[in-house]
Order: C-alpha cells, then sequence, then structure tokens
C-alpha cells in the first residue's frame, strides 16, 4: 500500500513514547494501515488487542491498524472505544501478545496517534521497538497480505475491568459521597456508568454528578486537558453547585484523573502522589514507591512516615514502569497525574486513584481539603513552570554553577536536582522542544519558596 502525498519520514508521527501527529499531513488512514503491518513484522504476534478513543478518526484508523495486522495473519480482539488503560488491561486480562489503542489523548482536535503495548503491557517506546516499527513503515517493503490472514473478533471486558478497579479497595469501607465526574466528553463515561450500576448493585452509597458525560468527538466543550488552569471551571462550579465531596476530571483517554477538594479548588498532581503512596502503605507495610526528581520531599516524607521504601525514577513512564518493575514497587506516581499500579501491570490509570482517594476519604472521615492543607503547608511548591530558552543545555548548565557551591545534594538523573537545608529545585529540559521545566520546594517556608522560584526564573531569562 502506497504512502499518501506529503506522508512521508520527514514529518514521521512517531515520538519517543508513541505514535501521534497532525492529520492528514503525519497520520492517515495508509500510515494506520501501514503501522499495524509493520507491528506485526516487528512483533511476530498470534494476537493483537486494538481499541480506539472517541475522536471522529479513531475508528477509521483503528479499523485500518486491524486490517494492516490481519492481513498479516494476525487475530485482533477489538474491544471498541476504549481508554487507553481499558487496552492495557485487556492486553494483560486475556494473556495476548500486545495492544495498540488509538487515541491523541489531549492534543488538539485535528491530531490522532497512537500508544503501542507487547505482552503483558509492556510499553513499546524509540528504544524497544517503536524506532523499529517506524524504519518498517518508511521502508521499501510492500505489504503484501500473507495468505493466511488473521480474524477480527469484537469483545467486550467492560465488566471484568470495572470489577479489576474494584479489587483496589474494600467496598465495604465507602461512606456516603456526592462525586462530581467530569469526562470531557471524553472516552470515560462510558466505565463511570459502569462502575455506577457496581455500586448500585452491591448497595454502595456514591452518587455520581456527571458533567460533559457524553462521549462526543467534536469536543463541544472543548479538548479534555484538566492541567490547564483554563479547563477547570466546570468540575470546580460543579462541585460548589452541588456541595460535593470532591471533583473527578479526566483527559481524553482518561489515563490521567485530576482532583478537586469540596471547596472547588483543583490539588495539584504532587500531593495527589503522597495521598495514594498512604493509601497503598496502610494496605502493603513495607511497600516501595516509585516517584519523579521534578517534587520529591512530600512524597518521601509520607512513604517513610508510613514504613515504606522510596525509590526514585527518571520522569515518563517507560522509566516509571521499568523501576517499578525491578524493584518490584507497589505504586509509582508522577506530578503529571500519571499513576502506576503493579497490580495493573505496571501501568497508568486514571480511574484506581479516585477509587483509592474515595475509601481514604471514608476511612479517615476527613475533608479532601483537610488531607491535604498540612502537607502543602509542610512542603509548599511552585508547580510545574515552563520557559521557552533558545538555549535549554546552558540555562541548565549555568544554574548549575550559580547553585553548586550552597548545595547539599546534587543529582542528575533527570536534568539537574540541587537540595539545600530549607529548599530545592529540579530543573530538566523538554525532550521534544527548547523548553526548561523547573518545580521548587521548601520546607515549611512559602515565601523561600516564591523567592528562590523567582530567583532562578530571572536568572533563566537573563
Amino acid at each position: 500500500m502506497a504512502i499518501g502525498i506529503g506522508i512521508n519520514k520527514l514529518n514521521s508521527p512517531f515520538k519517543a513514547y508513541d505514535v501521534r501527529g497532525k492529520l492528514g499531513e503525519q497520520l492517515n488512514d495508509e500510515i494506520a494501515y501501514k503501522i499495524g503491518s509493520a507491528f506485526a513484522k516487528f512483533l511476530k504476534p498470534k494476537t493483537i488487542i486494538v481499541g480506539g478513543d472517541i475522536r471522529e478518526t479513531s475508528e477509521s484508523l483503528k479499523n485500518n491498524v486491524a486490517k494492516g495486522l490481519v492481513d498479516q495473519g494476525v487475530d485482533v480482539i477489538d474491544i471498541g472505544m476504549t481508554g487507553t488503560e481499558e487496552v492495557y488491561f485487556a492486553t494483560t486480562f486475556l494473556g495476548v501478545d500486545g495492544g495498540i489503542e488509538v487515541t491523541a489523548s489531549h492534543n488538539p482536535i485535528d491530531y490522532n496517534g497512537m500508544k503501542l503495548v507487547k505482552e503483558e503491557s509492556r510499553p513499546i517506546s524509540a528504544d524497544t521497538g517503536l524506532k523499529a516499527i517506524e524504519e518498517i513503515v518508511y521502508g521499501d517493503e510492500t505489504f503484501e497480505p500473507v495468505s493466511d490472514k488473521g480474524l477480527i473478533i469484537k469483545k467486550s471486558v467492560l465488566h471484568d475491568f470495572v470489577d479489576h478497579l474494584a479489587a483496589y479497595i474494600n467496598v465495604d469501607n465507602l461512606k456516603p459521597l456526592n462525586l462530581v465526574v467530569n469526562s470531557g466528553n471524553g472516552a470515560a463515561g462510558h466505565v463511570v456508568d459502569a462502575i455506577e450500576k457496581y455500586f448500585l448493585v452491591k448497595g454502595i452509597p456514591i452518587t455520581f454528578i456527571k458533567v460533559h458525560h457524553e462521549a462526543d468527538g467534536t469536543f463541544p466543550n472543548g479538548i479534555p486537558n484538566p492541567i490547564l488552569p483554563e479547563n477547570r471551571a466546570a468540575t470546580s462550579e460543579a462541585v460548589l453547585k452541588h456541595g460535593a465531596d470532591m471533583g473527578i476530571a479526566w483527559d481524553g483517554d482518561f489515563d490521567r484523573c485530576f482532583l478537586f477538594d469540596e471547596k472547588g479548588e483543583f490539588i495539584e498532581g504532587y500531593y495527589i502522589v503522597g495521598l495514594l503512596a498512604e493509601a497503598f502503605l496502610q494496605k502493603k507495610p513495607g511497600a516501595k514507591v516509585v516517584h519523579d526528581p521534578r517534587l520529591t520531599w512530600n512524597t518521601i516524607d509520607i512513604v517513610k512516615s508510613n514504613g515504606g521504601i522510596p525509590i526514585l525514577s527518571k520522569c515518563g513512564h517507560a522509566f516509571i514502569k521499568e523501576v517499578m518493575r525491578e524493584e518490584d514497587a507497589v505504586y509509582g506516581g508522577e506530578m503529571s497525574a500519571h499513576h502506576y499500579f503493579k497490580d495493573f501491570a505496571y501501568c497508568d490509570s486514571g480511574m484506581i486513584p479516585w477509587l483509592l482517594i474515595a475509601e481514604l476519604l471514608s476511612v479517615k472521615k476527613q475533608k479532601l481539603s483537610e488531607m491535604v492543607h498540612d502537607r502543602i503547608a509542610k512542603f509548599p511548591s511552585s508547580g510545574e513552570i515552563n520557559r521557552r530558552l533558545n538555549n535549554p543545555d546552558k540555562a541548565i548548565d549555568s544554574i548549575l554553577s550559580k547553585y553548586q557551591s550552597e548545595a547539599i545534594v546534587i543529582d542528575k538523573l533527570d536534568g539537574i536536582s540541587m537540595e539545600f537545608e530549607n529548599w530545592r529545585f529540579n530543573l530538566r529540559k523538554s525532550n521534544t522542544e527548547p523548553v526548561v521545566r523547573l518545580n521548587v520546594e521548601s520546607k515549611a517556608n512559602q515565601e523561600l519558596m516564591k523567592q528562590k522560584t523567582k530567583e532562578i526564573l530571572d536568572l533563566l531569562e537573563a
């Protein structure tokens, strides 16, 4: 099958961890077919899961990926309109050789993409096969169909998925709660509905207040990406209007969830990592928890005080998952709202976190704002601040030179992390654009944190 006009390796949609590109210019049905075929040639699988989010092009792209696989003799199980974690779950639960989710997550509406995994839902990144698949896609092969083609089977794993999610909590612990749930017109709504039915059957007193609930690939309320402050108002306002105990909002493929307290206040992902670490360590004392280097003191403090072992990893799902497997960690969390779970094939989920927090609310008999208030006061943080620079490497070197004589600890695992007596920071560059990302935190000193944040930003902008 030929590649469409203007589609070539110079504007390839293959990235470090996934496939993602502009429709027509970087990604179309022909490329999807070749990706399916190349995936089959690279992995040599017997059976592959495919799913797709609600974007208007996802169904067609998914069907062409499936056709590419089938034409190379691979059986395909199509699980329908799904979030990314449903493909992760189905791949492991059904014991097949890999999975492909067609999604562009929170990218603009004229984008789409794919996330690829192999057996046991292990990620396929540039270093573990994505680059090789790209070479096949843009190589000289003609991708002639084999004589013994595969089959396409349509199958739902939704009920099994919900049963698995419920296993992370003791549902008998749940007290009456009102929860605002904002699917952003993305893929999360059908799972929320299935969980709601499960709770009704079990007699669990949880009430869901649904916002932007219906899946709609035109995204009438904007692309679901609650990490952007301008996208939080609908959830926050609904929490206040209905007197809810918590608000939950997801991105398009719901592998990330974002939480709001009963006051409608958005809670930074960093402090959610601490809450989830506490939730797991109460269930599994002595367990290991993996965290990223951007902001660390709150997580380390909670893990150690709950008898756990904190483990540092580079940012990014491929690194977190690898370290979790090596260390047999029960949970891994990033401040970017990616949360990873050992019993979920070490994959990230946007459904497990809020269930655990709902149980924690019930058990501790505290409001969510009360649970995070003391932690924010103890370790105030700047949140991630991005700055576009002409020479990120030079900027990072200049900051290192400025502070290294004063630092108690210097770590270069991921960018530079520098610790002082009462404050610390991490400064790292983006893998894909000339941007540096700064995070600063302090020990119970909001003014010091703000002062040092401004100080470093002034140096970067000088």
